[in-house]
């Protein structure tokens, strides 16, 4: 499950699938930006897939949100979360609440990580949740800011979306699927079927 929980808040920071509101039942949203960090592509040795990560880049923010974990009860999201290491990041985050609040941000262990390849492809269906998430939730500028500001994107990119391997996959309006297909055009991905 999770590796090293270095704190136990009542609040997480997503910043990837966990920004799509229909993914998840940690309703008590606010919009958050996380300071220091940058989100990154990571490819390990636990499944054939590549995970949506974070790694600490002084220079770097990264837009999400913030939810609460109702009565500190960790279990069922950090089952979700079966492959990152939960980090406390509570300095780190603006956000709207008035109150000093304890949050923690999921983060793939580097002791998994390995080089990128073919064998592990982003998953199109992953990518279409967390656009669809950033869209519903910040708008537009945010889908743009996730594309522009992630590293990894030389990945090669597994279209799924006939048969969506991503358990948490959603359905995607037109004009959704055409947002997600010119940001990739415009970064060059490499998609694969």
């Amino acid at each position: 499950m999770v590796g090293h929980t270095l704190m136990s808040g009542s609040y997480f920071f997503g910043y990837g699938s966990l920004v799509n509101l229909h993914t998840h039942g940690y309703d008590e949203a606010h919009n958050a930006t996380l300071h220091g960090w940058r989100r990154v592509w990571y490819h390990t040795s636990l499944r054939p897939i590549a995970f949506l990560s974070v790694e600490r880049h002084a220079a770097s923010q990264i837009h999400g949100l913030i939810a609460q974990v109702p009565n500190n009860d960790w279990a069922a999201l950090d089952e979700r979360e079966f492959a990152y290491d939960r980090i406390g990041i509570s300095t780190q985050v603006a956000h709207p609440l008035s109150d000093a609040l304890d949050v923690a941000v999921y983060q793939v262990s580097s002791d998994h990580k390995i080089e990128e390849d073919i064998q592990h492809p982003i998953l199109l269906s992953y990518i279409d949740v967390v656009a669809q998430g950033f869209l519903h939730r910040l708008g537009e500028d945010a889908v743009a800011d996730f594309f522009t500001t992630t590293q990894g994107w030389d990945a090669p990119i597994h279209n799924d979306r006939a048969a969506p391997i991503y358990p948490r996959h959603q359905t995607l309006t037109g004009s959704e699927t055409a947002m997600v297909d010119h940001h990739l055009k415009t970064l060059g991905a490499k998609i694969i079927d």
